[in-house]
């Protein structure tokens, strides 16, 4: 029930060079589904992420730091994928079988283990079937090829009803340059990081320094951007590997406009993935946008935003089609502003002036409200009157279907 979101398109999806993809069905999550991907890197590639910051983090998430070392950016060869099983909470042996899945692969293609990366998503509190992942690495390599980000974006769903992958191909300086991602995530969605997963490529040569802070730049202006039900996952994940296959000089500095264009093109596909993950949301109907306006902080701001975004009554007043705003104002003013001055809150749906100074907006009419509550995308804009920053946040109705894909989830 994906809110105005299509399956990508193969073939507008750019290979990014040095970036080669193989996916495999290893039994993983149930028999003859595809649940296993291997991104193969050329020598030389530098990746950098971002990690869950829930305590309870998954066994690959503790692996992925290791070997990425205290940075967060490192030269790596490979990445290995599954679904079906999350490998969280699954204590020293799970952080064995993530290691061993490393050994397994590097193994297999020549590298050390220390230069792989694992990333599982599934269930949590369960064993990872190690053999299995074993007997299915050789598959996945056997399909190494350029053109296959289609093919790793289902492989890697979990609850996700629509494949999730955006590309973009811009010149800087001239010289043509690709990014391209794909991303997992429907459910316990609420970065810092959330349930889902994002590998994106580009072909630039990268410093190591700058790409560490691009992927956490790009994070906190996409992922770091969305709710589907305020939950924070074990294995969220975001990593950018940046191959040095083009013919652009290396880029070093992070003001230059050769950094600042790459940043814009990896940002504008992350936003992409992150609000297709919305569109996704389980059981979502409707794709919001929340855009608090003249706070006193960008955090204020997001603050705001989200206590919106997380409400269980705004949610389901959204899937009822529903405008019983004053949910809105009272998400507000619960968020923390201790000092807010009511009077100074606009409250926008869409294009309808709701509230002024505290109450409702004379002109306002609930057939208004009405009319804007039953389309598919809506926007909320709320103004502060606090100060000069701004922060948007996007996030999806609660309907009932997502009680049932939760209650149902491992049957």
């Amino acid at each position: 029930m994906a809110v105005n979101l299509q399956a990508p398109d193969s073939a507008a999806l750019h290979a990014v060079p040095g970036v080669r993809i193989g996916v495999t069905a290893a039994g993983i999550r149930k028999p003859g589904r595809r649940d296993l991907t291997v991104f193969a890197f050329d020598p030389g590639t530098r990746v950098a992420g971002v990690f869950t910051r829930n305590r309870f983090c998954a066994a690959p998430v503790q692996v992925c730091r290791e070997h990425l070392g205290p940075g967060r950016c490192a030269e790596l060869r490979a990445l290995v994928v599954n679904t079906g099983c999350a490998n969280a909470g699954t204590g020293e042996p799970g952080l064995a079988a993530a290691r061993a899945s490393c050994e397994s692969l590097g193994a297999l293609l020549g590298v050390p283990a220390a230069q792989v990366l694992p990333f599982s998503t599934g269930v949590i509190l369960e064993p990872l079937p190690l053999e299995r992942l074993r007997a299915g690495l050789p598959g996945a390599i056997a399909d190494l090829r350029a053109d296959a980000w289609a093919d790793a974006a289902a492989a890697i769903m979990t609850t996700d009803t629509v494949p999730k992958a955006a590309s973009e191909r811009v010149l800087i300086d001239g010289v043509p340059v690709h990014v391209t991602g794909i991303a997992k995530g429907a459910g316990m969605i609420r970065p810092d990081m959330a349930t889902m997963l994002g590998f994106m490529a580009t072909d630039a040569a990268v410093a190591p320094e700058l790409l560490a802070q691009l992927v956490r730049d790009v994070a906190d202006a996409s992922f770091n951007c969305v709710t589907v039900d305020g939950d924070t996952s074990t294995n969220d994940s975001l990593v950018i590997a940046a191959t040095g296959r083009s013919a652009l000089a290396p880029i070093g500095d992070a003001v230059s406009t050769q950094a600042l264009a790459l940043r814009d093109a990896l940002v504008r596909v992350a936003q992409r993935l992150a609000q297709a993950i919305v569109r996704d949301g389980e059981g979502a109907t409707k794709f919001i946008t929340i855009e608090v306006q003249r706070a006193a902080s960008v955090s204020e701001a997001r603050r705001v935003a989200y206590a919106v975004a997380h409400s269980p009554l705004v949610k389901t007043a959204f899937f009822a089609s529903d405008p019983n705003l004053g949910r809105i104002l009272a998400a507000v003013g619960y968020a923390g502003v201790d000092d807010l001055d009511v009077d100074g809150v606009e409250l926008f749906l869409d294009d309808v002036h709701v509230a002024t100074r505290g109450g409702r907006h004379p002109d306002y009419q609930e057939s208004d409200g009405q009319r804007v509550m039953a389309k598919p995308e809506i926007a909320v804009r709320i103004v502060l009157g606090r100060g000069t920053h701004a922060a948007t946040v996007w996030t999806c109705d609660l309907s009932h279907d997502y009680v049932s894909i939760n209650a149902d989830y491992r049957s």
